[in-house]
């Protein structure tokens, strides 16, 4: 998820992050993940040259996973996780990965249909209020698959200039789901529904409303149940519970683009209840989660096949790869083949998790810092095709 922020508001940030608290080492100290085996990996200095690279273009911190199609796994970082406190970054520190946890919330849903607990194809009024969905343009005749496909028509309330306001305003506020759905109410359709796909952070929201009113729990804590501890993602879980845990590697951004970076570690609330962003993890667990999906070893074959049903958007980005939509993934075309993937962004991070099914590989990265400059080196077209390129040849 990513904000678009007036520059008259520029200073409110600059001016509260002048001051960066230093923490001792013992603060960021973790288990670390394969403490020896990474220097006897045979593209061991082909994969931290990637890091090195873009640590040495002005990111703050970078972490990397990659499992091969012969099941070798490599886990590296560059840069740092705490610029103040001259913190190293290492495997298993945490981070926030954003909008990653899109695919959670879509594994989910297809795990309750597995249930018989739900259709993906039941209209979303059968689960939530006519009350909750009032002034939700289509809402009305929208079904679970067109949420989980981006293919509703639903407004994206981030969009919003009057909610990127209030946000910037008090940038530490904690949001509700229903204050941020409150900026996409009334609000005209984007198209009808299932006559194109266009990304909004809006239909995940009500995914997780709806993962609740089936459960009568937080959708946090199924994910936990069904996700998070039967697939061993000791280091996954979402702000919700904790919002800025101890250890997680502070974030930056380039309000700038002059990569003169500004500490935004405690600026990321809106997403800490709502299933379209709050995910903290690392770029580990992020693999150990794609690898098993896309092998088949979370969803039945039939509910896999139902993710990976693409539909193209009716006009494609002019700048980014060549997209189609799945449910909670994307599919790409890179020269390498098709790729999956889904990437996120929360103020000051990114993430990225990326499998290659022609190569049986996933690539999952995640970095302390964004926007601006630093953007150009971590997740725009130019910045993957380089990092698959140095990977794959």
């Amino acid at each position: 998820m990513k904000a678009f922020w007036p520059l008259a508001l520029f200073t409110v940030i600059f001016l509260s992050c002048r001051q960066d608290p230093v923490f001792e080492a013992d603060y960021y100290r973790c288990e670390e993940i394969q403490p020896n085996e990474n220097n006897d990996h045979t593209n061991h200095f082909k994969y931290q040259k990637v890091l090195d690279d873009m640590t040495g273009s002005g990111v703050p911190g970078v972490m990397m996973t990659i499992r091969d199609n012969e099941g070798s796994v490599w886990s590296g970082t560059s840069g740092k996780a705490d610029l103040a406190s001259n913190i190293n970054m290492a495997p298993c520190h945490i981070t926030r990965v954003g909008s990653t946890v899109k695919t959670f919330t879509a594994v989910t849903v297809l795990l309750l249909q597995e249930e018989g607990k739900l259709s993906i194809d039941d209209k979303i009024s059968s689960y939530l209020t006519k009350a909750y969905l009032q002034d939700l343009a289509n809402a009305g005749q929208l079904t679970i698959r067109q949420l989980l496909q981006h293919s509703s028509g639903l407004y994206n309330y981030i969009l919003n200039a009057r909610f990127q306001t209030a946000s910037l305003n008090d940038l530490p506020r904690v949001w509700e789901p229903e204050e941020l759905l409150s900026y996409a109410r009334g609000k005209t359709a984007e198209f009808r529904p299932g006559t194109d796909v266009q990304y909004s952070n809006t239909n995940y929201i009500l995914l997780g409303d709806i993962i609740e009113a089936i459960e009568g729990k937080p959708f946090y804590q199924v994910f936990e149940e069904k996700i998070f501890m039967p697939f061993g993602l000791t280091y996954t879980r979402f702000a919700a519970r904790d919002p800025v845990p101890d250890g997680i590697a502070r974030g930056y951004v380039d309000l700038y683009s002059n990569l003169e970076l500004i500490n935004t570690t405690h600026y990321s609330g809106w997403d800490y209840f709502t299933a379209d962003g709050g995910l903290i993890s690392n770029a580990y667990d992020l693999n150990i989660f794609m690898h098993a999906l896309l092998n088949g070893d979370i969803l039945t074959r039939e509910s896999l096949e139902d993710m990976l049903t693409w539909q193209a958007p009716n006009v494609q980005e002019e700048d980014g790869f060549e997209t189609a939509f799945g449910l909670g993934i994307f599919r790409i075309s890179t020269e390498f083949g098709p790729a999956y993937l889904h990437s996120g962004d929360a103020i000051g991070y990114f993430a990225s998790m990326v499998y290659f099914p022609g190569r049986h590989t996933t690539i999952t990265w995640a970095t302390n810092g964004n926007y601006g400059k630093i953007d150009e080196i971590i997740s725009s077209k130019g910045a993957m095709e380089k990092i698959f390129r140095d990977i794959f040849n």
